[in-house]
């Protein structure tokens, strides 16, 4: 399960050591450990890592189709931390140790900055190979993040990027060896702490204040 830790002003949060899809479980603790990271005050800012092959593998479709009535509730829940974390009144960095896959992808996005392994594992969003298509929200988040050229073809073609295609893609911030993607993430993320408060969260907000909107829309169409 995920877990929090804190190096001086900069939180660390680990959201595990398998393929860390969002199980409704998953997605309940993450949301309690973002809560103590916002109600602590004074600096701070935010790094989301994982332990191992995974950052994440997205939504848990075993546990989807099991409970294909609460598909709804479930994605909307979903679409709820990618807002949250986008809105966060702090800087946030994802350290991409390991495959970064659709809404694992997603996640990753909706962080500030992102920092990827150079050597090993792939950043995709796979949905048109799998035949799932994204929704409102989600195709907002992304392009919100991407440039439209790297929005397009990582959306339509189901691309596996590489650390190096990414950064050149412009889906990365920085590249790392396998030792140093959460080093080099925390040194992002440090320098920044003093900003957190109301007014990066306020800016955040009117930013993306359509993204957040259609990621915040209860009724969404699951086909």
């Amino acid at each position: 399960m995920p877990t929090l830790d804190r190096q001086d002003d900069v939180f660390v949060l680990d959201i595990g050591d398998n393929e860390n899809r969002f199980h409704p479980d998953w997605l309940a603790a993450v949301g309690a450990l973002l809560d103590q990271v916002e109600q602590a005050e004074g600096p701070k800012a935010l790094v989301t890592t994982a332990t191992g092959k995974f950052f994440s593998n997205g939504l848990d479709l075993d546990w989807l189709f099991a409970h294909a009535d609460q598909a709804g509730e479930y994605v909307a829940g979903v679409q709820e931390l990618f807002a949250r974390v986008l809105s966060l009144p702090l800087v946030t960095v994802a350290a991409l140790q390991g495959h970064t896959f659709a809404a694992g992808a997603m996640f990753s996005l909706a962080h500030d900055f992102r920092v990827m392994r150079a050597d090993r594992g792939f950043w995709c969003l796979p949905e048109a190979e799998i035949n799932i298509p994204f929704s409102v929200g989600m195709s907002a988040l992304i392009q919100s993040r991407l440039s439209p050229r790297t929005a397009h073809e990582a959306m339509v073609t189901a691309r596996r990027y590489g650390g190096h295609d990414a950064l050149a893609a412009g889906l990365v911030d920085r590249t790392a060896d396998e030792e140093t993607v959460r080093t080099a993430a925390i040194e992002i993320a440090r320098p920044q702490a003093a900003k957190a408060g109301p007014t990066v969260g306020t800016i955040k907000a009117r930013m993306y204040a359509g993204v957040l909107e259609a990621l915040r829309e209860k009724d969404i169409p699951l086909g």
